[in-house]
């Protein structure tokens, strides 16, 4: 996987990480990203998805109501987070590697209550990957590389590839919240 934490931690540059990285790599960071998540979850049960794991961390700003902005997310609402994230960088990339002008966001995330079962999440996970690789199918032979964009104010600037990853740096992000979550639903049923 990529190391997008060097670049958080200010390590290395966004464009540094991805000196050399074209399509083909993205569809593999892809995969290992999804397998790697599926794997987290591997041994979950639909108790595990419901649980509601204590984060005293918990903020989200972004959250659709204030009761929402400092409750712990379960399993379910982590995969669906991690899903539209993804999917939502995988297609503002696809038009920009079509040289499509950036016309805002893209996003589209299930409500986070209706994944109640382990099957709900694998299935949400499998069909994120196959939207992202889909969306990788779009990119021309040669893509508008040059076509840079501020992702948010003050953010880095991207091209379609920077776009794309974007999602998994996000994903990623949120791996060791699932493996918490994980292990505390874990010893709750134990």
């Amino acid at each position: 996987m990529l190391d997008f934490q060097a670049v958080r931690d200010r390590e290395i540059s966004l464009d540094e990480l991805l000196a050399g990285v074209d399509k083909a790599r993205l569809q593999a960071e892809t995969n290992e990203m999804m397998d790697y998540i599926l794997g987290q979850i591997g041994a979950c049960t639909d108790a595990d998805v419901v649980f509601t794991p204590v984060d005293p961390k918990a903020n989200d700003p972004y959250a659709s109501s204030e009761d929402e902005q400092e409750i712990a997310w379960n399993l379910g609402h982590l995969v669906v987070h991690v899903t539209a994230s993804a999917e939502e960088s995988a297609a503002l990339a696809a038009e920009m590697a079509r040289g499509v002008e950036l016309h805002g966001r893209s996003r589209s995330e299930i409500p986070w209550e209706t994944v109640t079962t382990i099957e709900q999440c694998r299935h949400r996970l499998e069909e994120s990957r196959r939207m992202c690789l889909a969306s990788l199918e779009m990119w021309p032979d040669q893509p508008y590389l040059d076509y840079i964009v501020e992702t948010w104010k003050d953010g880095p600037q991207v091209n379609a590839i920077g776009r794309y990853v974007l999602g998994l740096s996000h994903a990623q992000s949120h791996l060791a919240q699932i493996d918490d979550v994980v292990q505390q639903a874990k010893t709750a049923r134990s």
